[in-house]
């Protein structure tokens, strides 16, 4: 038995090569993630006498330029993840923390667990693009949201509240809000207080027609009110214009691309066999719902509905000594909280709306009514979430022999 464990990195990787007790086949070498190169190892590893299994972290996606070739040829490669092996065989005082001495250690993780090691199953190019664009997404969400918080406290020296007199949503064709457009135009009191009103909501007027808005007349007469009685802190001055325009060219421009990104989204999950299952339940609309799909990935890879939990990072291991007994556990959080935030939308969404014919919502409120915590019963809602989805995903994948 070999026992081949491999450090991954940025474009290059050592490969250590051991069996039982100790003997060392091949001393730490490093390799770059070439063609050429990887060629050689896969035929140096099908060289060896007797049964071999490479084991390697699943570091991100740096991992995945070795597994998968290594894979296809034929090879049994393990993805292990990075804390059992940061855990493993750590019995000395001294710290030693290089690429050998890590490849070394995951050969030697190999070699204990080598019964128990599962073997790696490369996720389909669909699922691995979605997950893809669900991780630039998220990223581009939280840009989004800071440029808009930028760009508010600009306007409150500008403007201020003329964010509150728009409830209008994000449109559809490119996420533009109405009241980051107005400001791009009336961005200081002075360009609407300064006019008359009938000056005012003639430019309005014809602003709302070119950009596509909905004109009111009572809107209208609200920010003009507003901006007779509002005092800037900033004067009206070329230099406080461009401030407020350069951020509203960038919160415009994230907010095109999560537009992009989002529309994508929604067309690569609806060729998943489950995104019908997905997006029926209550809650989970085509973003969430593609959303959750490139997180969870094929349900089948878990052996049972608690893998599923556990891979969310939902679960609440058990915490006991001597007569002691937790009663208040906080969940691991070990697994992926790209899932974690999406399922928590879900349940803000149940929560708000009370959907009482809804199995997952009537688990909530049991719980809200038993006194759980806000973060318990939502945390506890998510995984009831996820065992539901598993059970209707595998069925409806059996049931369609995908």
């Amino acid at each position: 038995m070999n026992a081949v464990g491999i450090d991954v990195s940025n474009g290059k990787s050592m490969v250590c090569i051991m069996r039982p007790f100790g003997e060392v086949v091949a001393s730490p070498y490093e390799i770059s993630h070439t063609t050429s190169e990887l060629n050689e190892l896969v035929n140096s590893l099908k060289s060896l006498g007797g049964e071999t299994k490479i084991i390697m972290e699943c570091t991100g996606v740096y991992h995945q330029a070795i597994a998968r070739p290594l894979c296809d040829a034929g090879l049994f490669v393990s993805t292990v993840h990075p804390k059992l092996i940061h855990g493993f065989g750590n019995n000395t005082i001294r710290k030693v923390k290089t690429d050998k001495a890590d490849a070394i250690k995951i050969s030697n993780y190999g070699l204990a667990n080598w019964l128990t090691l599962q073997q790696y199953t490369p996720e389909d190019e669909i699922r691995q693009i979605l997950k893809g664009y669900n991780r630039q997404y998220q990223k581009y969400s939280k840009l989004k949201t800071m440029l808009k918080n930028n760009l508010v406290a600009r306007t409150e020296q500008t403007f201020p509240g003329i964010r509150k007199h728009f409830t209008s949503p994000p449109r559809k064709n490119d996420g533009h809000e109405k009241w980051v457009d107005f400001v791009a135009t009336f961005w200081h009191i002075d360009c609407v207080g300064k006019h008359s009103f009938h000056a005012f909501s003639d430019r309005y007027q014809k602003w709302c027609k070119r950009l596509g808005y909905q004109f009111s007349t009572s809107k209208a007469e609200q920010i003009h009110a507003a901006a007779r009685s509002q005092n800037a802190t900033v004067p009206n001055r070329k230099s406080a214009e461009l401030l407020v325009m350069q951020a509203v060219r960038q919160l415009n421009a994230i907010s095109e691309s999560l537009t992009i990104i989002g529309n994508e989204m929604i067309r690569i999950a609806e060729a998943l066999p489950e995104h019908p299952v997905v997006t029926g339940f209550y809650g989970v609309g085509r973003i969430l719902g593609a959303q959750i799909m490139a997180e969870v990935g094929d349900v089948r890879k878990f052996a049972h509905k608690g893998s599923l939990v556990c891979f969310a990072g939902l679960e609440a291991p058990p915490f006991q000594s001597g007569n002691f007994e937790s009663r208040n556990r906080h969940i691991s959080k070990k697994g992926s909280p790209f899932l974690r935030k999406s399922l928590f939308l879900v349940m803000d969404c149940l929560i708000k709306n009370a959907p009482s014919n809804d199995p997952i919502y009537q688990f909530l409120d049991r719980k809200r009514a038993d006194g759980k915590h806000y973060y318990s019963y939502m945390t506890a809602g998510s995984a009831k979430f996820l065992r539901i989805y598993y059970a209707r995903v595998k069925e409806h994948l059996a049931a369609q022999n995908v």
